[in-house]
């Protein structure tokens, strides 16, 4: 097995323990989407208007929880060291841990997306591509949330350093996947919707590592 499968399978395998993994984000994601008839009232058409805006939140909101330790546990311990002087490159390395957090909890979320989205009242016909926006926009969630990670490796707050960078560059993709599904709703063309929302996680994945190994690089001095 080559030295990025080993990576892979260990970061696969990191990820899907690490701070909850998959159960704790589906467990925040159910909770957000179980709260928000309880808060904007239960009214099946004000439901159905929200719902695929309310099924974004949740996703945007749900993939932060493991990012933290994506990259501090291995500078904790020393394991970073050994990555950055290994044979797989830094940024292999960011991409592999990126590609990790994706499958580990960025792909059961969005299986969930479309649950949540229909048990609000979101049409049936937009369901398939809830799933499928869902899972184009958590792998750049993934790639933008491990670039988060890595700048703020070191820094004691990392968790809201994290949130702080993290955030505002989740707004796009969770404004495009909401508008292409309100658009799907309505009869509307939503395939320009869809284009952006990939170009964003193509975007984030081809930067995304790059600018994760000079910081793990700044970080280990």
């Amino acid at each position: 097995m080559s030295p990025a499968a080993l990576l892979f399978q260990r970061e696969f395998g990191l990820a899907w323990g690490r701070g909850g993994g998959a159960i704790l984000a589906l467990a925040f994601f159910t909770a957000i989407t179980a709260l928000t008839p309880l808060t904007v009232g239960s009214e099946p058409e004000r439901l159905a208007a929200l719902a695929v805006g309310s099924s974004w939140l949740a996703l945007a909101l749900a993939s932060l929880l493991s990012l933290e330790r994506m990259f501090e546990r291995d500078y904790e311990d020393g394991a970073l060291d050994l990555l950055a002087i290994g044979p797989v490159s830094l940024v292999a390395v960011a991409a592999i841990k990126a590609l990790a957090q994706w499958i580990a909890v960025g792909l059961p979320l969005a299986v969930a997306a479309p649950i949540a989205a229909a048990a609000l009242g979101a049409p049936d016909a937009i369901l398939g591509l809830t799933l499928i926006t869902a899972a184009i926009g958590g792998l750049g969630f993934a790639f933008t949330g491990m670039m988060g990670a890595a700048l703020a490796l070191g820094s004691r707050r990392g968790g809201l350093l994290i949130a702080a960078v993290v955030l505002p560059l989740f707004a796009p993709p969770a404004i495009f996947g909401a508008g292409t599904l309100a658009a799907a709703s309505q009869g509307l063309p939503w395939a320009g919707g869809l284009a952006l929302i990939a170009a964003w996680s193509l975007f984030s994945a081809v930067v995304s590592p790059v600018v994760a190994a000079f910081s793990v690089r700044d970080a280990l001095g």
